[in-house]
């Protein structure tokens, strides 16, 4: 009697079953926490954000502060970092990065890329099977140098290897991102505009208010892409000798280098100028609480400005530079001014009027900020693209 080989189902079923994925979400990025940028801080609340949501979420980034483990858990998130072997202007050369990324991303259902990134299309390509989403959130843009025009090629290529790879687009607004140089690439995939996640602090009190002058105030990284020398110049020419100027931001961990120094030197003898350094989050809402005016004067594009917009939602008006992206929160609310960018005399006349606006006028501009910009309608926005792009990954495994 002849016995008959066992049946089989075809090749498939002699491979073995491929894992689920470990994670729902790997959210990529160059910087992490300790670092703070805006960038930074929208990926930080999408990622606390939605673990808070109870999904499993995994952070890939560069270990740029030594001091930091190469992985830990931090509010609720998987936080991977792969050591830097050198440092190049504003950005970092880690050659473990990219595949680091990827053996996560294999272990997601999606993969969420935050460009601009030299490894980005890299990262995309060993994600493998699993879907990209990318959030744009803006080009690469170095100070003037030998090397600069050779570096932003190399990342805007890598940036559009990204992109093509990319199942859907998040930016910021439109208006922004129809300014990119990425723009025919980003048009013809799948695009969302979020607006980044702004947090509504608590009221607190006016701490860093000395006078009964008029307070403008700056909070950001101390950079020379945000135009401070313009808002130095600008300040300098309001002769009231009961106003104040606060720039607040790290200073001492600017990736690419800080212009604190010549802040400094162009503030000069003007002591109603102060700058304050890094501020703990506890004492954020204590720096809007004690100005009549928000200024975001920078001169290279900005996609939006979160912290512009939560002042804002305390009731402090902004001056902001009339350039694409950051001058959509104060179109789109009416809450503020804008000013030529780069013209020092029409901030000044700015900062002047809004610092006027009534109590009922702050009231209202307020409300109009928080209901337009807000955490949990990006979360919700994020949480349902990043469930719709990893379906297919999920019902495969």
């Amino acid at each position: 009697m002849t016995r008959r080989p066992a049946h089989r189902e075809g090749p498939a079923a002699t491979r073995r079953a491929a894992p689920p994925p470990r994670f729902d979400v790997a959210i990529v990025l160059t910087y992490y926490l300790p670092y703070t940028s805006g960038l930074t801080e929208v990926a930080r609340t999408v990622a606390e954000g939605l673990a808070a949501r109870g999904r499993r979420v995994a952070v890939v980034a560069s270990r740029h502060d030594p001091a930091h483990p190469a992985r830990e858990t931090v509010n609720g998130v998987e936080v991977f970092r792969a050591p830097v072997a050198a440092r190049v202007g504003r950005g970092v050369l880690s050659p473990g990065f990219a595949p680091l990324a990827g053996r996560v991303a294999r272990a997601s259902r999606v993969v969420n890329i935050h460009l601009p990134m030299l490894e980005a299309g890299a990262v995309a390509r060993l994600a493998g099977n699993t879907p990209v989403v990318s959030t744009h959130h803006d080009d690469v843009w170095l100070p003037p140098g030998r090397l600069a025009p050779l570096q932003v090629k190399v990342v805007d290529a890598s940036v559009g290897a990204a992109l093509r790879r990319s199942a859907a687009v998040v930016v910021n607004n439109v208006d922004h991102a129809e300014h990119s140089r990425h723009w025919p690439l980003m048009r013809g995939r799948t695009l969302l505009a979020i607006a980044p996640p702004c947090r509504q602090r608590e009221p607190a009190p006016a701490t860093f208010r000395e006078t009964a002058g008029p307070h403008f105030g700056f909070l950001g990284r101390i950079a020379h892409e945000k135009g401070l020398h313009h808002l130095v110049d600008a300040f300098r020419t309001l002769p009231d000798p009961e106003a104040r100027l606060l720039i607040a931001g790290d200073y001492s961990k600017v990736a690419g280098g800080s212009v604190v120094g010549a802040l400094r030197t162009r503030a000069g003898d003007d002591t109603r100028i102060r700058f304050t350094g890094f501020l703990d989050d506890a004492r954020v809402p204590e720096f809007y609480a004690s100005l009549d005016a928000f200024a975001l004067p920078s001169v290279a594009e900005e996609s939006f400005g979160i912290s512009q917009a939560e002042a804002m939602m305390l009731g402090v008006p902004s001056v902001a530079s009339d350039a694409p992206g950051m001058r959509v929160p104060v179109s789109e609310t009416g809450f503020g001014r804008l000013f030529p960018p780069g013209d020092a005399h029409a901030l000044a006349a700015a900062l002047t009027e809004v610092a006027a606006f009534p109590p009922e006028r702050r009231a209202e501009g307020a409300r109009a900020t928080r209901a337009r910009y807000g955490t949990d309608a990006c979360l919700d926005a994020y949480d349902a693209l990043f469930q719709e792009a990893g379906a297919v990954r999920g019902a495969a495994a």
